[in-house]
């Protein structure tokens, strides 16, 4: 690493996999397979949702809109992370990495809220059935994504503007793609304001959602334990259990990435998290979904 101040840095070196390049060839057919699979299956369930006018509810718009945030975050990062596994070691603008970075989190937080809306909708339709139709009306769903967006924007020109502002004394980014912490190491002089700065975005844009789905689930397993059946309660669960199940792996590999002391960072351990939530999560969610969905299958079948 370059150890002077590059106050003036104009182009980064994203190192990618380079310490197992004997492994380019598996991994670039790896990544490119799965991100053409991930391409068609989040395409396949978003058209299967505009055509069946029987998907024409709340849950399958927030489906679309999440198959929509996959497509368009494993696009932010796949392709650079392709051309890295064949050419090695790849240069990137500043601007360009800046661009990168505040995409990644512009998907990345609308996704976090977008999840905490869905849970907001298997709420509504489990505790207030029959106040459903009226309570998860079009515009208040177009209301609720449009927020995600809002604060995917907010997080990404707050976090990405910071932190290109300040002076670097290094070029090479140990990373695939320009991730915050990797960024962070080359930042001059004491990085704990900007460490604190990440640990604040991550409290509002994955702790914050993650408190609202946890109190939509308390109240929905409260009302559905008082059903009258176990063939009733296990109906009611099957409504939400995807929804869960998509929550569990996002939140998971999300929190383990930012919510971790910097003391247990780890260049591979780093890379490893980051593809299962750029790359592995993406193409299970549409897999989970109609998977574990009888009315995506059906359609499917139509």
């Amino acid at each position: 690493m370059i150890s002077l101040n590059l106050t003036e840095v104009t182009e980064f070196r994203l190192l990618g996999f380079s310490e197992v390049s004997h492994l380019h060839s598996l991994l670039f057919f790896l990544l490119f397979s799965l991100y053409i699979l991930t391409l068609m299956a989040n395409t396949v369930i978003a058209l299967l949702i505009n055509t069946d006018a029987s998907l024409h509810t709340p849950m399958y718009f927030f489906l679309t809109q999440l198959s929509y945030l996959d497509i368009c975050y494993l696009s932010v990062i796949v392709p650079k992370v392709l051309e890295n596994l064949v050419v090695g070691t790849t240069g990137i603008s500043k601007a360009g990495c800046a661009t990168q970075m505040f995409f990644f989190l512009f998907f990345g937080v609308a996704e976090c809220f977008l999840l905490a809306a869905m849970s907001l909708d298997r709420y509504v339709a489990i505790c207030y059935p029959l106040h459903y139709p009226l309570l998860m009306s079009s515009r208040l769903c177009k209301g609720l994504v449009l927020g995600t967006y809002s604060c995917g924007t907010l997080v990404g020109l707050i976090h990405t503007t910071i932190t290109f502002r300040l002076p670097f004394c290094g070029l090479a980014i140990n990373h695939f793609f320009c991730e915050i912490q990797p960024l962070l190491e080359l930042l001059c002089g004491n990085t704990f304001p900007r460490e604190l700065q990440v640990i604040l975005v991550a409290l509002f844009a994955i702790v914050s959602p993650f408190l609202l789905i946890i109190y939509s689930y308390a109240c929905i397993i409260s009302t559905i334990l008082k059903l009258p059946s176990a063939e009733k309660q296990q109906k009611a669960f099957s409504t939400c259990s995807s929804h869960l199940l998509v929550v569990t792996l996002f939140y998971g590999t999300a929190s383990s990435m930012y919510l971790r002391p910097k003391s247990s960072y780890s260049a591979s351990m780093d890379k490893l998290l980051s593809l299962s939530y750029t790359v592995v999560t993406p193409l299970l969610n549409p897999l989970i979904y109609s998977l574990r969905n009888e009315e995506v299958k059906g359609a499917l079948k139509k």
